[in-house]
């Protein structure tokens, strides 16, 4: 993934770590996300500090000679991991040493060897993928049971922080997370300073790194646009017969967002265009770790996934620094006064997408699958409201499980959708959430939290 910054410290290490130690060669892990995420940096990092050797195939490089051998010798483990070793010239030592089949969709083979490899039980084996549930990647395979998997995202805000070489600032706002209090204004705005940067750049490892060294938001630009042209090819080389409908819908995701209600409505693809024909393409898109699907419930009450309308779907980007270059880019790049205006939260305009965008990718890395809830009636203008997101309490009782969340990107709001779902499901909610550019602040039954404790939700 080409040079990533010395010691930047990722959360799923500690994940790893902890696989490795309850495992114990039972299971190999597979750790999957999009492309550029980081996961062969953290991968290999893990290898090198944790086991005394480690072996690297990665099958986007590794000639057709060296995935044959998964099929010549599946019935021959010896002979396959001695080829293997004479192939990359390491030495491998049984229970202190680790396997990485980096980029594993490229030979689907050698992920169906897994079964085989782990109940050797010679070595621990790490997998890592994009795209890897794709149909052309696991056709003609057996997915193994052996193999326990991660989710790798783009940096959330707090590896950002580390990365900026400041790790003291989120135990200090978890802190007054959990107690309820505010920062005060002066520490309240030096971290909205830090989030806004961290907006624009992204969580894109490679996009921080630009930035941290060069402080160049042109280098940054530059950056994510290789990316996003990365996903382009991606979708032209293994989309198939969905290449267009999964273009038209990547393509639109900016004009989608910056309407008011921000769902994605079919007819701009095409006037015929049902969400039967593109439910497919919006989960390539999601399969690939490009974008955030988030579908309307019908009701907040336990059980969201229940009462889903998967017709109804805001598709958001998995980063929000990539959206805001999708965005922007009128002649093939972000003008350096966009990113001076969004730092400076002077961008009027288009600011509310992509507030809500960078909301819903801290909900999704701290683990909540995204919904909101939209009500509609012709006739009562109570029943009329449409609430961003809702999540789920972790522990569910018989009562007041889910919190409904507003995100508003200026200091002008209303809140009407949110105080007429308190009044009309007040026995189903759990504590009502408003995100926005202030400070901590609990008032008339509704906490006021600011956009960074997003994630801590």
């Amino acid at each position: 993934m080409g040079r990533v910054m010395p010691g930047m410290k990722r959360k799923i290490y500690d994940s790893l770590l902890l696989w490795k130690t309850t495992s114990r060669g039972a299971s190999a892990i597979l750790v999957e996300g999009a492309r550029r995420v980081g996961k062969s940096y953290i991968v290999e990092e893990f290898a090198r500090n944790e086991y005394d050797s480690y072996l690297l195939i990665n099958f986007r490089k590794t000639p057709d000679e060296v995935k044959s051998w998964f099929d010549l010798y599946l019935e021959d483990i010896d002979k396959l991991l001695l080829n293997l070793q004479l192939r990359y010239n390491t030495q491998l030592t049984p229970r202190r040493s680790v396997i990485i089949f980096d980029e594993v969709q490229a030979c689907p083979r050698a992920r169906e060897a897994i079964k085989f490899l782990v109940e050797d039980g010679r070595f621990d084996y790490i997998e890592t993928g994009s795209l890897i549930s794709i149909k052309k990647n696991v056709k003609g395979i057996v997915i193994p049971s052996e193999e326990d998997k991660l989710e790798m995202s783009p940096m959330d805000f707090e590896e950002f922080l580390w990365a900026m070489n400041n790790k003291m600032l989120m135990p200090y706002i978890r802190d007054c997370f959990e107690r309820g209090v505010p920062l005060g204004q002066a520490m309240h705005r030096k971290v909205m300073d830090l989030f806004r940067l961290y907006m624009v750049i992204g969580g894109m490892p490679q996009s921080i790194l630009a930035y941290c060294d060069t402080k160049d938001f042109q280098q940054v630009e530059a950056t994510k646009r290789r990316i996003l042209n990365l996903y382009r090819n991606d979708i032209a080389q293994y989309a198939d017969s969905l290449e267009n409908k999964v273009t038209a819908i990547f393509e639109g995701i900016p004009g989608q967002l910056q309407k008011h209600e921000k769902r994605f409505n079919l007819a701009s693809l095409s006037k015929d265009a049902r969400m039967r024909d593109y439910d497919i393409a919006f989960l390539w898109l999601a399969d690939a770790r490009i974008i955030n699907c988030c579908y309307n419930t019908t009701q907040p009450n336990i059980g969201l996934k229940l009462n889903e309308e998967r017709t109804t779907v805001k598709c958001y980007m998995n980063d929000t620094g990539l959206l805001i270059s999708h965005s922007f880019d009128e002649k093939g790049r972000v003008p350096i006064e966009i990113y001076q205006k969004l730092i400076l939260g002077k961008l009027e305009t288009n600011e509310g997408m992509l507030v809500e965008n960078i909301v819903a990718q801290m909900l999704h890395v701290a683990g909540h699958k995204l919904y909101f809830f939209s009500k509609y009636s012709d006739t009562n203008a109570e029943e009329r409201m449409e609430i961003d997101f809702l999540i789920a309490k972790s522990k569910i009782t018989s009562r007041h499980n889910i919190s409904p969340i507003e995100v508003k990107s200026s200091t002008r709001y209303t809140m009407t959708s949110l105080r007429k779902c308190i009044g009309k499901y007040a026995p189903y909610l759990s504590t009502p959430y408003v995100l926005h550019d202030g400070d901590v602040e609990i008032k008339d039954g509704i906490t006021f939290l600011p956009l960074y404790m997003a994630e801590l939700l």
